[in-house]
C-alpha cells in the first residue's frame, strides 16, 4: 500500500474497560489533545483476535486520564467489558493534512533513510518520543540505529515521492 494510501488504517486508541453500569467505556486517545479522537470517523474497532467491526457515531467526554465514550449499539456494563482491549483506528484519509515542516509518524514509518553523503542505513521501523524530541528507529539487516528526529541538525531532508529520509549522521554510529 502506498503510504497516503487513504485506506490505510491509523491507531489511534483503544478501549481500556467498562465505565458505569450503562455500557460506556474508558478510551486511552494517543491524538492531541486526546478529545480528538472523536473527530476523526468512522472507527474501526479490533479486537483482541483481530476482528474488525466498523462504527460510526462515537461520542464521549474526558474523565480523569482516560476519555469516557458512549458507542452505538453498548448499552450494558457486559457489554461495554467485552471490548477491554480494542483497538481503535480510522482511515488515513480521516486524518487533516499535517501542518508543513509536521508529519504523522505513520508517514514516516517504512522511509528509507540515507545519510547525507548517500549511505543507506536501513527503514524507519518506528518513532517514539523522549519527552525532549522524536526519536526515529531506523533498521536494516544488521542493526538498529536511533536516530533524533530533529530539523534541520540530523533530519535534512524527508522526500516522500522519493520515499526517503536524508539525515546528517554517521553511519558508524
Amino acid at each position: 500500500m502506498p503510504i497516503h494510501d487513504p485506506r490505510r488504517l491509523i491507531l489511534l486508541g483503544r478501549v481500556v474497560g467498562a465505565f458505569g453500569v450503562r455500557g460506556e467505556v474508558k478510551v486511552e486517545s494517543w491524538t492531541e489533545p486526546r478529545r480528538q479522537i472523536f473527530r476523526y470517523q468512522p472507527w474501526t474497532l479490533r479486537d483482541p483476535r483481530g476482528r474488525e467491526r466498523e462504527l460510526l457515531g462515537a461520542r464521549g467526554r474526558e474523565a480523569g486520564k482516560h476519555l469516557v465514550a458512549v458507542l452505538p449499539g453498548i448499552e450494558d456494563r457486559d457489554a461495554a467489558e467485552a471490548l477491554r482491549g480494542t483497538e481503535i483506528l480510522v482511515p488515513r484519509s480521516a486524518l487533516p493534512p499535517p501542518r508543513p515542516g509536521e508529519y504523522y509518524w505513520v508517514d514516516l514509518e517504512g522511509l528509507a533513510v540515507r545519510t547525507v553523503e548517500g549511505v543507506p542505513l536501513g527503514t524507519v521501523s518506528h518513532l517514539f518520543s523522549t519527552g525532549a524530541n522524536d526519536v526515529i528507529v531506523v533498521r536494516d539487516d544488521e542493526r538498529e540505529r536511533m536516530i533524533p528526529f530533529v530539523q534541520p541538525q540530523y533530519v535534512t531532508a524527508v522526500d516522500f515521492d522519493a520515499g526517503t529520509i536524508t539525515v546528517d549522521w554517521d553511519p558508524d554510529f
